[in-house]
């Protein structure tokens, strides 16, 4: 039975795949872990080799973007072309742009263009391109390509499954198929990256990828698990409280973290206090972007990058949307809330978020920190 699994912030999940792996590959059968960044292939590599010592020869960690090269193109790419592929060009939007017409439009390359819509000049792939080219490749392989992947794999782990988008369904449906078990695990509140931006399945895009598996669960045999990763083992009773509250149509996660310590749960910090708080307690930055006035002399991080990392305390430097659903309770797009869920969810025991002083007695249920309390 396949499965999809929608696990909580701080819940353990990239460590039940680790588990869940290792006891597969001790059974005889090969395993293939992928997730989106390399950051998070990094840390899956890590808990294995805390765990054993070493990385199995029966468990292949790799990106996803990796796992369609290696797996999807180029066992049978001779059916497609005939060069070789130097890489991947990760792009931001839509790729291979023809020129742009007199009104200012862009045009692009379609698919009969076959080398100029799916490569650069260097003959790297697009990363936005990349699972169409691999379903391109299965039918003028007559199936070959996903026949081949469940010879290699009998079961396959997607971490971070939120992260995919528009194509890559399609080659989930065909892995679903296949004779490969599959175990997918991720949480829609973190989708602040996609593999790419496509209008396909668009209705399925980021944090709503879950209801296409719901959608398709009779059709694809899966197994949804909701229940089994929502205790949040990080954050404490009073951080996982708040960010519940981000999503409060989401299943809810309980606290596993019961550590008190002389500074715990969430806080408002006036924008003046900023120098001062760091000091005395050394939380994190977490910020937008690189224009966000944070404090070079500490350490600082990006909503994004801060995904799947644990730190004792954080200080939130609020985007305006974050800022307008504290003050005015006005809803925040999808991926305003992902970062600021992913941000919040970072911490074990404080956070901070910094507003200006006027805004103080406009915020409800979060109280303000002073350090004349303190």
């Amino acid at each position: 039975m396949n499965k999809v699994i929608i696990a909580s912030a701080g819940s353990g999940k990239t460590h039940r795949i680790v588990i869940d792996a290792i006891a597969l590959a001790s059974s005889g059968r090969f395993v293939l872990i992928t997730t989106f960044t390399n950051a998070c292939e990094l840390e899956i590599k890590n808990k294995i080799i805390q765990i054993l010592g070493y990385i199995p020869q029966k468990i292949l960690v790799q990106t996803w973007f990796s796992f369609l090269i290696e797996h999807g193109v180029k066992p049978f790419q001779g059916k497609l072309f005939n060069f070789d592929i130097k890489g991947m060009e990760l792009v931001p939007g839509k790729s291979g742009l023809r020129f742009i017409d007199k009104d200012k439009n862009p045009i692009f390359w379609g698919e009969n263009n076959f080398l100029e819509f799916f490569f650069n000049k260097r003959t790297e792939i697009y990363s936005d391109k990349l699972s169409l080219l691999v379903l391109r490749c299965n039918e003028k392989s007559a199936g070959l390509v996903f026949e081949r992947i469940s010879k290699c794999f009998q079961h396959i782990f997607v971490d971070e499954v939120q992260d995919l988008a528009g194509y890559d369904l399609d080659v989930l449906e065909l892995i679903f198929k296949s004779t490969s078990t599959v175990t997918l695990v991720g949480d829609p509140r973190q989708a602040t990256y996609s593999t790419h931006m496509s209008k396909k399945y668009e209705k399925y895009a980021k944090s709503l990828i879950f209801d296409f598996f719901n959608d398709h669960r009779i059709n694809f045999c899966i197994d949804i698990d909701s229940t089994s990763l929502t205790k949040n083992y990080r954050c404490n009773d009073l951080i996982c409280n708040f960010s519940n509250s981000i999503y409060p149509n989401l299943p809810h996660a309980e606290s596993g973290n019961i550590t008190t310590t002389e500074h715990d749960g969430v806080f408002v910090i006036d924008s003046l206090d900023v120098e001062k708080y760091l000091l005395k307690f050394n939380p994190v930055q977490l910020h937008e972007n690189k224009k966000s006035k944070f404090n070079p002399q500490f350490q600082r991080m990006n909503f994004g990058k801060s995904k799947g990392l644990t730190f004792d305390r954080v200080l939130i430097l609020p985007s305006t949307p974050m800022k307008d659903w504290l003050v005015r309770e006005k809803e925040m797009g999808s991926a305003a809330m992902a970062k600021f869920y992913i941000a919040v969810t970072r911490a074990k025991f404080s956070v901070a978020i910094i507003l200006e002083r006027k805004l103080h007695s406009k915020v409800k249920n979060v109280p303000v920190y002073s350090f004349s309390d303190a």
